[in-house]
């Protein structure tokens, strides 16, 4: 069995040192992991062994140990964008989705979360 190809550093903010092997798509939940089982997009099996606190972004990199590079490409993924009639009201139901460790992104009049029906019931509820 060919062993796995293991990134053991975070890169932000700076161009490989060399050419870049290839890409790896992760969604925001995976970008926040540390430890985890991966794979390039040509399906080459990776691990991810960071050290711990550090959050991948979209044009990060991954090397491993023989400096190696890949590209971290944030995953799309579906979202739910929330306006209401009043700041109040936006206000109100900030506090209910972040009440269920939600990640939210705030907007100057708008909040965005990942898509769900049941917080979708509930925000429509409030009045967004």
């Amino acid at each position: 069995m060919d062993p796995v190809r293991e990134f053991v550093k975070l890169v932000q903010g700076s161009k490989p040192s060399r050419p870049v092997l290839g890409r790896i798509e992760l969604a925001y939940a995976a970008r926040e992991k540390s430890r985890q089982r991966a794979a390039l997009e040509t399906g080459e099996p990776t691990a991810i062994k960071l050290p711990r606190g550090q959050v991948m972004r979209g044009g990060d990199f991954l090397v491993t140990a023989d400096d190696d590079w890949v590209e971290v490409v944030a995953a799309l993924e579906p979202v739910s964008t929330v306006s209401a009639a009043d700041a109040e009201s936006l206000a109100r139901i900030a506090y209910h989705l972040g009440n269920r460790h939600v990640w939210v992104q705030v907007g100057p009049t708008w909040l965005r979360y990942l898509a769900d029906h049941v917080l979708d019931s509930m925000v429509a509820g409030l009045g967004g």
